[in-house]
């Protein structure tokens, strides 16, 4: 969805948690990152997804701007959760002219909403293996209130959202930059935000299956608050390791730490089964496709427990991604951005954007 005309965009990645701005210079020599920053939203802010103060996050956006010196208005933003659909879909090989009608046909059945109340759009992924007649169409549908929504929050931040992109997608585009690609490997990119994970089963740059999982860091967070007792905003700080916690009122015998581990490893486990099903759900749909490598970012990946749960159910190696590997940048003025490495990925791909991309 393309709004604006000039080329170069800032990506900005609003999460429920934080906000993060992007902005690099790409040339024939390569990528080059020139502003990075992160602010924290205010809880409440955003829940499930849906922009609740906008006039407090446009402000947020704002300062953020202000002090990364970020004077580009033209920005690429991206979106995700129950309000988008992402479906890879069979539909019979059409003509061009035909093809946005065949599209719009075969998306009803698999839209829970009206048609009417969503903006769709597709990519071909090329015919099936089963027939030249049919061929795979990866469908994106947004739902046009939130498309507004998001819309009007940048614009009272005085940028103008020129792209309006998928989580997904935008943490495959970072992805792609990475070195060391093996040919045909299968990969799978699981985001865990505060309040969605998003999952993207890759082989080479194709997608093969995406799934959104409305679960994330802030069960972890809400579950920490109520056992020990405390607010949102401590309970986030403990877990950021920014505090101690206090021992549990309920259970003296057992320690503040001890509970906190308790917490991050039950819910973890339930992470780790539900993108285990989905895992096993791709493997048995496909050819003697397997997955190869499990890549981590969001918060979740400082969660130990489900590294290791993933990579023994999943019998694969599983580790936090590095968005910033494969590109350039001043070591002087970026010298501890490795601690962003789980943050800044989504605004890394949005800010790889440009106003005439599919």
């Amino acid at each position: 969805m393309v709004f604006g005309k000039k080329d170069h965009l800032v990506g900005l990645d609003i999460g429920s948690a934080f906000v993060k701005v992007a902005e690099l210079k790409i040339t024939k020599k390569g990528k080059f990152l020139q502003k990075f920053g992160v602010a924290p939203v205010p809880d409440g802010v955003i829940e499930e997804g849906r922009i609740i103060d906008r006039e407090t996050l446009a402000q947020v956006i704002r300062s953020l701007f202000k002090s990364q010196k970020i004077k580009e208005k033209n920005v690429a933003i991206s979106t995700g959760g129950h309000s988008v659909v992402i479906k890879t879909i069979s539909t019979p090989t059409v003509p061009e002219g035909e093809l946005t009608k065949t599209i719009r046909a075969e998306a009803e059945q698999y839209i829970p909403y009206d048609i009417d109340d969503v903006n769709i759009d597709y990519q071909i992924l090329g015919e099936t293996e089963f027939s030249p007649d049919q061929m795979n169409v990866l469908l994106v549908a947004v739902k046009k209130d939130l498309v507004a929504e998001y819309i009007d929050l940048i614009q009272k931040a005085g940028l103008n959202p020129s792209i309006i992109d998928v989580d997904a997608f935008a943490l495959q585009n970072i992805f792609e930059t990475l070195p060391d690609q093996k040919p045909g490997r299968v990969t799978m990119l699981v985001d865990v935000g505060a309040s969605k994970i998003s999952l993207n089963i890759l082989k080479d740059a194709n997608s093969m299956m995406m799934r959104d999982m409305m679960s994330g860091c802030n069960q972890v967070v809400e579950a920490v608050r109520d056992r020990l007792d405390t607010d949102f905003e401590t309970a986030a700080r403990i877990l950021q390791g920014k505090v101690d916690p206090p021992g549990d009122p309920s259970r003296n015998s057992s320690g503040g730490k001890a509970i906190v581990e308790e917490i991050c490893n039950s819910i973890s486990n339930g992470w780790c089964a539900e993108i285990c099903e989905v895992v096993h759900t791709f493997e048995s749909g496909t050819n003697d496709v397997k997955l190869e490598k499990v890549l981590l970012s969001g918060g979740g990946g400082f969660i130990e427990n489900l590294t290791r749960s993933l990579s023994i159910e999943l019998e694969v190696p599983v580790s936090n991604i590095n968005p910033f590997e494969g590109l350039t940048f001043d070591p002087n003025r970026f010298d501890d951005i490795e601690r962003f490495n789980l943050q800044a990925p989504i605004a890394l791909g949005l800010a790889m954007r440009q106003v005439d991309d599919k």
